[in-house]
């Protein structure tokens, strides 16, 4: 067993751990932002497989993947990230945009 074998089984035991775990925090967190950094770095850890798989084989044919994957993941963080803060931009007694809409009487 060389230095490569040993290397590429310790790289995948890390990467499902921590894929693992971070399912358990996607799947148990109590809140919506927990779920969404979860998502994060699960997909982080996709990303993050597919250099290791990359550098192994030594082929650049995952490399469209690999930058497609950073775009998605970096938009749907902005994506949640903006909608959360609109979503805070409102003191607590208010009662959301639909209440503007109102007239008072």
């Amino acid at each position: 067993m060389g230095f490569t074998e040993i290397m590429t089984w310790a790289i995948g035991i890390l990467l499902v751990a921590s894929a693992l775990l971070t399912m358990g925090r996607i799947i148990t967190g109590p809140s919506v932002l927990d779920r969404v950094v979860g998502s994060d770095v699960l997909v982080s850890i996709v990303i993050c497989a597919l250099g290791a798989q990359t550098a192994l084989v030594e082929g650049s044919s995952t490399l469209p993947i690999l930058i497609t994957l950073s775009l998605v993941g970096f938009m749907g963080s902005v994506a949640v990230a903006r909608f959360v803060a609109r979503d805070r931009d409102y003191p607590p007694e208010f009662d959301g945009p639909d209440a503007l809409e109102e007239e008072p009487s």
